[in-house]
């Protein structure tokens, strides 16, 4: 306990604010919230980061003392990372890291240590502000919750479990596709698996409205849902033929005799048959069937392939990814203000934003190359192709936008207000559109912000 302390009294002589040392009311000190800070700084997730020491710290004082509503990133890189007043949060983005960082070690802290703990503390994407509960409120799994759990799987894939493992045990291609392979190995029928199996373990607290009224009208209704995750093996044979192919096209299996150069014939059969799907498109599956309003009978996985146009007439869908990996997210084109379009010979992408407003640009595009870049993605509710349902996209520039797109909506404090300002009197939603800009980092999102918005 004496080094515990040490080390906690270290970190907080440390920590500065207006340039001098952090300093709380009395009452805070004797907060358990507060006392439950000190004892997650002076752990082992914690121990050897002095800066993201300073970082919960900033905040959970900020917080507690009733100015929450004023943490920003810019507040913190100034106070917490001694940027100077004028530094621009666009061009120096240590704060987004750092966030990230912490989130992840939150986690770790009371996954081990801190499982015992009265209070859990988390900062939810979006934002910078800390959040409390009690432990007995929190909806965290127990470890009961991970013991396996015998279902009967529904499935609509033509695509059985065996042959799905027959498919990926065979030898395929030895460079792009392994590459690809390797953050797409996850079969269509194994997303679905886990839909089936989520759907049953994770169900347990309602979502807070807003967010209820969105979930309630995609997966709680008398109509089937689908959710598409998006067509890795056809981005990667665009990609190869530096050809982007259409919805048509893609509907009538045309890749099925796309050329690939430099290919082997068998490998190239391979990457035109196996149903791949990122391994972010499975985390986020996963992540919807937990939703409480996600009724196991009447919500289905669907490859991209294996869908139809009357699907999208007489049912809901989340179609996952942009066209040069789901094609179907074509659909949104005709009526949207925000489009995703590939750079020719597929050389990147970038949005474009049909009618700017004031403070707007007109195209926002994405440094995919580099290993850690600004990228941007698309959130759009729009009624599907019979106007009895609704179809919901989740698009990015790559796969850190299309995994941003979705932390924000099973995150959504701060689209909160989009969604409050999209629901009707009667609790019916408006049509909308949702701009975001988000910071990949070896393909993770984080940092991700509202930065422009339609509601129809």
């Amino acid at each position: 306990m004496e080094r515990a302390t040490t080390a906690i009294q270290h970190k907080q002589k440390s920590l500065v604010r207006d340039g001098g040392p952090l300093e709380v009311r009395p009452e805070i000190k004797d907060d358990p919230r507060w006392e439950l800070v000190q004892r997650i700084i002076a752990g082992p997730h914690f121990a050897r980061s002095p800066l993201l020491s300073r970082f919960l710290l900033f905040v959970v004082a900020e917080t507690l003392e009733g100015r929450g509503d004023e943490i920003g990133e810019h507040q913190i890189g100034v106070q917490v990372f001694d940027r100077p007043s004028d530094y621009r949060t666009l061009e120096d983005n240590i704060v987004r890291n750092y966030a990230r960082q912490l989130r992840k070690r939150l986690a770790e802290y009371f996954a081990n240590e801190g499982s015992a703990e009265e209070w859990r503390l988390d900062v939810p994407v979006g934002g910078y502000v800390p959040v409390f509960a009690r432990a007995a409120d929190a909806s965290s799994p127990s470890p009961a919750d991970h013991l396996p759990i015998t279902v009967k799987i529904r499935t609509q894939s033509n695509v059985s479990p065996e042959s799905a493992a027959q498919e990926t045990a065979r030898p395929g291609w030895r460079r792009r596709l392994l590459a690809g392979a390797a953050v797409a190995s996850y079969t269509a029928v194994m997303v679905a698996l886990t839909l089936i199996v989520a759907a049953h373990i994770g169900a347990r607290q309602a979502a807070s409205e807003p967010a209820h009224i969105l979930w309630t009208t995609l997966f709680d209704g008398p109509s089937t849902s689908y959710i598409v995750p998006s067509d890795a093996g056809f981005n990667l044979l665009e990609d190869l033929s530096h050809h982007p192919m259409p919805l048509t096209e893609y509907m009538q299996g045309n890749y099925r005799q796309e050329p690939l150069m430099g290919v082997d014939s068998h490998s190239a059969e391979d990457l035109r048959s196996q149903r791949l799907t990122p391994f972010v498109d499975f985390q986020i599956v996963a992540a919807l069937a937990r939703l409480p309003e996600a009724n196991p009978e009447r919500v289905f996985i669907r490859f991209p392939r294996d869908l139809r146009l009357d699907d999208l007439k007489n049912s809901n869908a989340v179609i996952l990814g942009s066209v040069s990996s789901n094609p179907w997210a074509a659909i949104a084109e005709s009526s949207a203000n925000f489009r995703i379009v590939d750079s020719p010979g597929m050389q990147g992408a970038e949005i474009l934003n049909l009618k700017p407003l004031s403070g707007e640009s007109p195209s926002y595009a994405s440094h995919w190359d580099e290993p850690a870049h600004e990228t941007f993605a698309l959130i759009v509710l729009l009624p599907n192709l019979s106007g009895t349902g609704h179809l919901l996209l989740l698009q990015g520039l790559d796969v850190a936008g299309t995994q941003a797109a979705a932390e924000m909506l099973l995150h959504p404090s701060a689209i909160t207000p989009i969604l409050k300002r999209a629901t009707r009197p009667d609790g019916t939603l408006r049509n909308f559109e949702v701009l975001l800009r988000s910071t990949s980092i070896e393909s993770s999102a984080t940092g991700t912000q509202v930065i422009a918005s339609r509601i129809y």
